[in-house]
């Protein structure tokens, strides 16, 4: 026996919600760029497989960026190799679900997140994976309260995420599923790989219908953490999303969410801003290759990723202070602490290789001078 699970539609939400959630702090993706989404379903003539919103060609330009036909601009969700989009766009499109695979800061759950919202739109069908993650999290609960009086019932069973995709064939999403127990995360196998999952306590079964497929991520600094099985591996196809080539794409991607993050915070745009941010850029990416751009000098390396995700924190605290506390453009002393705070996290270790790199690289570099003193100061 099949049953399917009813839930209400985020476009039914009373307008009080509706209102609340134009409010929020930090609004869904499909919310976010509703205006771009239905400007590409209006002008999408190309198909769409079951229950997709839009073609997987309107979705990629989604991600990616671009002008329509009718002037409309789609800004940028991700900056990088455009296959790489494409592949992951076409395994949503077959039967076969998507691993993001990387380090950390390389995007994964953004680029998971716009996924899911221009597939199905909606991105909240989310486990948020955890060493203590249950199974039901990913299979279904029961409200025991109806449990105790009535029962193992329809009424009494409360399904996940992936239960409620499952029956309405939409995206859903498992972040950090490498956190995730082993036995746990093997629970996706039967999902995956017979798009069915048991309910034994009612003798009935959830069927997926088309449409429905997972997006999960994974940091693959965390394989010695929890490994997935050669099992549950096979049921993914794995998209490995790199650290960014070049400094300038480093850079127009901090800038970019810089100016969202700020947007929504209401902090103000810091047009001279830009040399801080190349800066900042400059010293995680040299930190983090142990070596100078120009190859000259080889440095150690400390032990955080110092990551584009915290090269955009530390921007974003930076131009915080100097709203609040500064003269609104950001300086050299409004970054420094962030830096510090980023780059040493074991403060033994790190804060040597720090101090060495300040006093190797960062003192002779010209028109950096401002920059050294700041960061000296706050390393005292």
């Amino acid at each position: 026996m099949t049953v399917s699970v009813e839930t209400t539609e985020k476009s039914a939400a009373p307008a009080g919600e509706q209102e609340g959630a134009a409010q929020a702090l930090r609004p869904h993706a499909e919310d976010a760029f509703a205006a771009e989404l239905a400007a590409l379903a209006a002008q999408d003539d190309r198909p769409r497989p079951a229950r997709w919103r839009l073609s997987p060609w309107a979705v990629a330009t989604y991600l990616l960026g671009g002008t329509l036909p009718d002037g409309t601009v789609i800004t940028p969700k991700y900056v990088g190799p455009r296959r790489i989009v494409e592949v992951a766009v076409t395994t949503l499109a077959t039967d076969r679900a998507l691993l993001l695979l990387g380090v950390p800061g390389t995007a994964k759950t953004w680029v998971s997140e716009h996924l899911a919202a221009a597939v199905s739109g909606d991105s909240t069908l989310l486990v948020q994976g955890t060493a203590g993650t249950p199974e039901e999290a990913i299979r279904y609960g029961w409200n025991y309260a109806r449990l105790l009086a009535h029962g193992p019932s329809r009424d009494a069973l409360v399904p996940s995420p992936v239960m409620r995709a499952m029956s309405e064939g939409m995206t859903a999403r498992v972040e950090e599923l490498t956190r995730i127990p082993a036995d746990v995360q093997d629970t996706l196998i039967t999902i995956l790989s017979e798009k069915t999952l048991p309910i034994p306590e009612l003798g009935q079964e959830v069927q997926a219908v088309r449409g429905f497929n997972l997006i999960a991520t994974a940091n693959d600094r965390d394989r010695g953490v929890n490994d997935l099985s050669s099992a549950l591996r096979r049921r993914f196809n794995t998209v490995v999303l790199p650290l960014p080539e070049s400094a300038e794409a480093e850079v127009d991607i901090v800038s970019r969410r810089v100016d969202q993050i700020g947007r929504s915070l209401d902090l103000p745009a810091a047009p001279e801003g830009t040399d801080e941010i190349r800066r900042i850029v400059t010293v995680f990416r040299e930190l983090r290759a142990g070596v100078t751009e120009d190859g000259r000098t080889k440095l150690k390396s400390p032990s955080g990723t110092l990551s584009t995700a915290e090269a955009i924190s530390v921007v974003t605290s930076g131009l915080a202070l100097s709203a609040h506390f500064g003269d609104g453009v950001l300086r050299p002393s409004d970054v420094a602490a962030g830096i510090l705070g980023a780059v040493v996290r074991d403060p033994a270790a790190d804060r040597v290789i720090w101090q060495e790199y300040l006093e190797a690289v960062v003192r002779e570099r010209d028109g950096w001078k401002d920059f050294y003193r700041a960061c000296r100061e706050v390393s005292a």
